[in-house]
């Protein structure tokens, strides 16, 4: 049905991209990391599908009960990472890779997807305008910036909600630095672990780097945006990873 599209399986992985960072040699580590993590998840139901060329064109999705993500959504889709970039931008792609999505949860007997956003334009995060226009309604929002939005395929069925862990925008460490991160992203590891902490050092900032190692951990996190979040002095500051460089870090938290 989707002749330009591949989904990854475990049989297949280890010999297939997974898109993002695979020509950036620093975040070699974590790109394999994304794979392992990858690999565990497909146990899970989790789906990887990608355009069948060396590109950023692709969508994951798993059963919401299984996403390392602090959201309630029994019977639905979780939508997570979704890219279309570059030149195959405006030719229909992101459009059908939701299809594949919609025809899934339709396959599965589920209620809809689900997927958090920026209420406006999160780095690292889907585009909640475009969401909107595919059918995508908006059915929560937290106050520091994030959407819970959800495309009914029952009409009846009860709305998702954020869990309580995320309703503050703050986090336990009230000094300094601290992030919060997986193995989702083949970024995070290399640039939390390595630009960050040397970032870090050279302002003498405090930094406690929390990984969610499993899905349990991810579920009770004090942040919807599990790839990666940076509080600071306790305070939700952003989802852009490029804080972790030094160069980026006074712009984004000022």
């Amino acid at each position: 049905m989707y002749p330009k599209f591949i989904t990854l399986t475990t049989e297949n992985i280890a010999k297939e991209h997974i898109c993002c960072a695979f020509s950036d040699k620093k975040c070699k580590e974590s790109y394999e990391l994304k794979k392992e993590w990858l690999g565990k998840e497909f146990d899970n139901g989790y789906v990887f599908r990608r355009i069948d060329e060396r590109a950023k064109v692709f969508i994951e999705y798993v059963p919401a009960e299984k996403a390392w993500i602090p959201v309630d959504a029994p019977n639905y889709l979780m939508l997570n990472c979704f890219w279309v970039s570059g030149q195959y931008k405006g030719k229909g792609y992101a459009k059908a890779l939701l299809q594949s999505a919609v025809d899934d949860a339709r396959a599965q007997g589920r209620d809809g997807l689900v997927t958090v956003a920026g209420t406006a334009k999160f780095h690292f995060m889907s585009d909640t305008k475009w969401l909107l226009r595919q059918g995508f309604e908006t059915v929560e929002k937290l106050p520091y910036g994030f959407s819970l939005l959800v495309r009914k395929l029952n009409p009846q069925a009860a709305n998702p909600r954020f869990r309580e862990s995320v309703k503050s925008g703050e986090c336990a460490f009230k000094e300094g630095i601290a992030v919060y991160y997986t193995n989702r992203c083949p970024f995070t590891e290399y640039h939390v672990r390595q630009s960050l902490i040397e970032t870090a050092a050279k302002r003498n900032l405090p930094l406690e780097i929390i990984k969610l190692e499993t899905m349990e951990q991810a579920q009770s996190s004090p942040t919807p945006a599990t790839i990666f979040s940076l509080f600071y002095n306790g305070k939700f500051v952003t989802t852009d990873l490029r804080v972790c460089m030094d160069s980026r870090f006074d712009k984004v938290v000022k």
